[in-house]
């Protein structure tokens, strides 16, 4: 062993030239609130419940959503329509409770290949940061889509129903 060797310079300098290699590189970090990283098509985000062209929601509760989820996220109850809201539901059966654990959801996608009704997709959007975990427990009040405020799924819909 060389003298050199013994009190570790060439380890010394070559840990320094990586440090100044990295020292002289572009910053990667983004400032999040006013700069978004971009995100692949597709990426898969927060849930949503689709409603259709007259506002009805899409979902029959035929619970094939939640046989499918891996991570056993999703939890609903069904019940049946009565004829003062034919308005409000496409079918006789509907989901009168819709859960999802966002804390448990692996965000895999196969929810939204299991609906025959095309009624759960995964959005571009991001699961809003909570205080607590029962906030992260999303029922219809979130996961329902707004007729004001539609959000489109289009890249991701592979069949559509009337």
């Amino acid at each position: 062993m060389t003298l050199a060797e013994k009190v570790y310079l060439p380890a010394i300098a070559k840990g320094m030239g990586i440090t100044l290699k990295h020292f002289f590189k572009k910053d990667s970090t983004i400032q999040y609130p006013k700069e978004v990283k971009p995100r692949a098509k597709v990426w898969r985000g927060r849930h949503v419940l689709k409603r259709d062209e007259e506002g009805r929601e899409r979902c029959t509760a035929c619970g094939l959503c939640a046989v499918a989820c891996p991570a056993e996220a999703i939890t609903m109850t069904a019940a049946e329509r009565t004829k003062e809201q034919k308005h409000l539901y496409r079918e006789e059966k509907y989901a009168s409770t819709y859960q999802i654990n966002m804390l448990r959801c692996i965000f895999c996608g196969m929810c939204e290949d299991a609906c025959p009704k095309s009624a759960i997709y995964l959005t571009d959007r991001l699961v809003d940061a909570e205080q607590n975990r029962t906030s992260f427990v999303y029922g219809k009040d979130k996961l329902v889509e707004d007729m004001d405020n539609r959000i489109d799924v289009s890249e991701r819909q592979k069949k559509s129903y009337k």
